[in-house]
């Protein structure tokens, strides 16, 4: 555990601002991709209400409706193989880049994701969402000091953004110097009270 003068750092995840894929999302793209939009009409026929209705078909309807561990890890797996050879066959399309990278965060595939994301950066430096993507996976792996060398990127490129200044008294927050969080916080409620950053900056305030 890191000591910041003489105290025990309290990590609080609760505090960094930023956008991140869940495995809910995962999950939607999993489905979504298992969806078949070119259905033949011939097949439509094939549908629950013309199905019997005894007990072995009534099974069948509800292992049909009703997702199994085994089929979400299948789709889950598909998934991940088809995002990976998108970037395989396309190796500087950031686009496709960021969607594997994304995928890679959702599964929780931490230093995978970082190396993504990295290898987006090496093709454009500026990408200041990129930063802010890795800064959230270094933050929830507990590694302040990485997570705020990218939240300075981001700052470097961009030094008004309320995002990062946000972060910024997030990341003092969590190392325990909350009158640093404090300032940084009160100056963005005070340039900017009614955005959303500014107001994330109030109820942080009211955490410290």
């Amino acid at each position: 555990m890191d000591i910041l003068r003489g105290r025990k750092m309290k990590f609080k995840p609760i505090y960094l601002y930023g956008v991140i894929l869940i495995i809910v999302v995962v999950l939607l793209i999993i489905f979504s991709q298992g969806k078949d939009s070119n259905q033949d009409p011939e097949m439509m026929g094939l549908q629950s209400e013309n199905i019997p209705d005894d007990d072995i078909h009534n099974q069948l309807k509800t292992q049909e409706s009703n997702p199994t561990k085994d089929n979400v890890t299948e789709n889950f797996h598909k998934r991940m193989a088809e995002l990976k050879q998108a970037v395989d066959n396309s190796p500087n399309d950031t686009i496709k880049i960021k969607d594997y990278a994304d995928f890679l965060a959702a599964a929780h595939k931490t230093e995978e994701a970082i190396q993504m994301y990295d290898r987006i950066l090496k093709i454009d430096p500026k990408r200041t969402d990129i930063y802010f993507s890795i800064t959230l996976l270094y933050y929830n792996r507990k590694d302040l000091l990485k997570a705020e060398e990218y939240n300075e990127k981001v700052l470097k490129y961009d030094p008004t953004n309320s995002m990062a200044l946000y972060n910024r008294g997030a990341l003092a927050a969590t190392r325990g110097d909350k009158e640093k969080a404090r300032t940084i916080w009160e100056k963005i409620i005070n340039d900017d009270p009614d955005s959303e950053v500014g107001n994330l900056a109030k109820q942080s305030l009211t955490r410290l």
